[in-house]
């Protein structure tokens, strides 16, 4: 491999302007409908005091396991010392640290009362997960950035190996945090489980390297700047190893809970009588999510541009449902407050809950992930986040022997 050369993102004025105003339009249409349902109060939403976590969680979720996984490029890169993947390492310390602020807008935002963020801040309770997330999140933030400054300037790459590895740690920290909050909650059936945390793990980084992917075909499409079959190759055949991965402990995650005569309940709810959560789980999860990018990414000539790309789309969107199916379907199967008998009062206790995500709390969903782009974009335009090239000559080690 030769000498990696940086850039800033050099596309056209116009074509970056125009990304710039259409996610600054989505950016806009979050913030907007934060403050319709702030102003409004909480009834304009589909939650109610049964599902209290709604979409707009679903899209936070999503994006802070994905910060994680986003940042998987340059761990490999640096932690274990795979060289291919090293002239990617600085945007993908960016995508991190934007899709993890894209997240937690969402969430202040959802707050309803933003300014109550100090509290959460100035008061901690350190047997609450989310008290511990806190600084995890922050922590996240601290690290990328001085991770990034060992890698962007020249002084401070001797130290890059190190911070990658502090780095490489704290993350897997950060998602099994995230992954608890639903593993410490022993009140509800579908996430009282250890699994929670290597599957939020696993989740990581297949939903961060699908984003990852999408992100720089993208930047290099607007920049009329190449993308060898080398380095799309292995990136699809990772994003296919890191699918597998995650479609095993969702296997292991139901098998065990259908071992558990407890959670007999919830997994038939889920996989079987859950109507929405149960069409959700098989199409857009199991298939959507899992067995088609497998399919794509493995089948003879799996790794092309087209498909890698197409499945990078999909596991997104199978992303997306699978955190629907965690976050709205845990809530929507009701409490079992007495376990071996039936329970039924005026509060719908035992009854499925139902709820149906507004357009403020999608709209807020997709201001998050603007937001997210617009750090990417506004980043790689200001700094040299990008290699000059990524064409097979540069970064493919065999390139040479194969054309001599």
């Amino acid at each position: 491999m030769r000498d990696i050369t940086f850039q800033e993102f050099d596309a056209k004025s116009g074509v970056f302007y125009g990304a710039l105003a259409a996610f600054g339009l989505l950016a806009g249409g979050g913030l907007l409908a934060a403050w319709y349902m702030e102003h409004n109060g909480h009834y304009v939403t589909g939650m109610n005091n049964q599902i209290v976590w709604g979409m707009p969680h679903v899209f936070a979720i999503f994006l802070i396991v994905a910060a994680s996984g986003a940042l998987n490029i340059a761990s490999i890169a640096s932690v274990f010392g795979r060289t291919a993947f090293k002239p990617l390492s600085r945007l993908s310390g960016l995508m991190a640290l934007a899709l993890l602020a894209g997240g937690l807008a969402v969430l202040v935002l959802d707050l309803g009362r933003p300014d109550r963020l100090i509290v959460a801040m100035t008061n901690y309770n350190f047997k609450s997960i989310f008290a511990w997330n806190i600084f995890l999140y922050t922590g996240f933030m601290v690290i990328v950035a001085v991770y990034l400054w060992t890698m962007m300037e020249r002084r401070m790459n001797r130290f890059s190996k190190l911070a990658g590895l502090v780095a490489f740690i704290w993350r897997l920290a950060l998602t099994t945090g995230t992954g608890l909050i639903f593993g410490f909650l022993v009140a509800r059936q579908g996430y009282d489980a250890a699994i929670m945390a290597p599957l939020f793990i696993a989740m990581s980084f297949a939903f961060g390297l699908a984003i990852f992917i999408l992100a720089l075909l993208g930047i290099y499409r607007m920049s009329d700047s190449a993308v060898g079959d080398f380095m799309v190759r292995r990136l699809g055949k990772l994003l296919g190893i890191f699918v597998a991965g995650m479609m095993y402990f969702v296997v292991v995650q139901h098998l065990s809970n259908l071992y558990a005569t407890e959670h007999h309940g919830v997994e038939r709810f889920i996989l079987v009588d859950g109507g929405g959560v149960t069409k959700l789980f098989w199409i857009g999860q199991v298939l959507i999510g899992g067995i088609i990018p497998l399919l794509l990414l493995f089948a003879r000539g799996g790794t092309t541009r087209g498909r890698v790309a197409l499945a990078s789309l999909l596991v997104i969107l199978g992303g997306l449902a699978q955190v629907y199916v965690i976050v709205v379907g845990g809530q929507a199967y009701p409490l079992v407050l007495f376990p071996g008998m039936e329970v039924s009062s005026s509060f719908f206790d035992g009854v499925v809950n139902d709820y149906a995500p507004s357009l403020p709390e999608i709209g807020l969903g997709i201001g998050g992930m603007a937001i997210a782009a617009l750090i990417v974009l506004v980043g790689a335009r200001a700094l040299k986040f990008l290699p000059a090239s990524l064409a097979d000559a540069e970064v493919d080690p065999h390139h040479r022997a194969e054309g001599s």
